[in-house]
């Protein structure tokens, strides 16, 4: 069965905009892992807008699931990850300004600066993951670089499922096809929802984990968080 890693940033966006700490984010941490999740993921930006740098040390400490760090490499958030150890780093290449991800790598024009990065984090026992796009150069590039998994930009695929869901999945099935060949783990992630995700985990082969925060998050305020991780996990059934 595909993992499920719940996104908590926008548990950290709705606390930072009022001050204080309502709602907790290491209550609802570990609520999401008492109500199912397998993981808990947390991206950490520069500007420290959503979740903050004490929030990654904080959850550190009470995570028991898999605890994965994504972000931009910049030597801030290099030290942060190799202070922490989580089970997985995934390397993001967002701007600082960027509202939110939106490409993968280019995995062949940063060989060597991503050589370097899984290097150093595989150097103390951390997974490393590679966000791409479904582009099977790509992927041959972060087979090329050392990685052990890569995490499919999967927005394209999530702007288009309404349109033709089965055009939108083929470049993910293709590249997931790759990655396997290649002896890639494959993660996924982005705009994922409740009414894509169970077709698209039908589709990719070999899909290990889904990140999933701003859908889950968003569905939380209707149907209430423990119920909406269920339904985030039964679509995840074989």
């Amino acid at each position: 069965m595909t993992r499920l890693s719940v996104n908590i940033n926008k548990i950290a966006t709705l606390r930072n905009a009022r001050g204080g700490n309502t709602p907790n984010l290491v209550k609802v941490a570990l609520d999401c892992e008492r109500f199912g999740a397998q993981g808990i993921t947390v991206h950490p930006r520069p500007d420290e807008r959503h979740i903050r740098y004490q929030d990654v040390l904080d959850l550190h400490e009470v995570v028991t699931t898999e605890f994965n760090i994504e972000g931009n490499p910049d030597q801030r958030f290099i030290e942060l990850v190799k202070r922490v150890k989580p089970a997985q780093v995934t390397l993001v290449p967002d701007a600082p300004e960027a509202i939110t991800s939106n490409a993968g790598w280019d995995t062949l024009r940063h060989a060597d600066h991503l050589r370097n990065l899984v290097d150093t984090f595989r150097a103390d026992d951390i997974r490393v993951s590679i966000f791409v796009d479904a582009d099977e150069r790509m992927i041959e590039g972060a087979k090329a670089v050392g990685t052990d998994r890569i995490e499919l930009y999967t927005e394209p695929y999530a702007s288009h499922y309404f349109t033709d869901r089965e055009a939108a999945v083929a470049p993910f099935r293709r590249a997931a096809q790759r990655a396997l060949e290649l002896g890639l783990e494959l993660n996924a992630g982005h705009d994922l929802s409740l009414d894509n995700l169970r077709f698209f985990n039908e589709q990719v082969p070999g899909l290990k984990e889904v990140s999933i925060g701003h859908a889950l998050i968003s569905d939380a305020l209707y149907f209430g968080l423990e119920n909406t991780i269920q339904m985030y996990l039964r679509c995840l059934q074989p």
